[in-house]
């Protein structure tokens, strides 16, 4: 039984492979090119509107404090901690990992 399965195996499969090769709708398929995008194309793209009604239930995972949006870099602020978590595509990613350190203001440092 073993010898009849392993040759019908082989026998379908150089059958297969055969026919394959000779197909020319298959070959005219795989001459076809699909553009690519890359990552610079995203940032053309607009980038969706982030839910400022999320701000009522969200707070920075590390402080637990509530989080400030703002607009013009599309982050999550927490002030307490000077992090901000950034918005992708309308989604905020809160990984800790990711969120990035802002530059306290000048008046917050210690005059010397």
């Amino acid at each position: 039984m073993f010898k009849n399965v392993l040759s019908r195996l082989l026998t379908e499969t150089f059958f297969v492979e055969r026919n394959v090769r000779n197909t020319p709708l298959l070959r005219r398929v795989a001459a076809v090119s699909a553009p690519v995008r890359s990552f610079t194309d995203v940032k053309d793209e607009a980038q969706p509107p982030f839910d400022t009604a999320l701000l009522e239930v969200l707070v920075c995972p590390l402080s637990k404090k509530p989080l400030r949006y703002e607009p013009k870099t599309n982050e999550l602020i927490n002030e307490e901690l000077g992090i901000a978590y950034p918005v992708i595509e309308g989604i905020p990613n809160m990984i800790p990992q990711e969120a990035r350190l802002i530059r306290k203001d000048a008046s917050d440092t210690p005059a010397q």
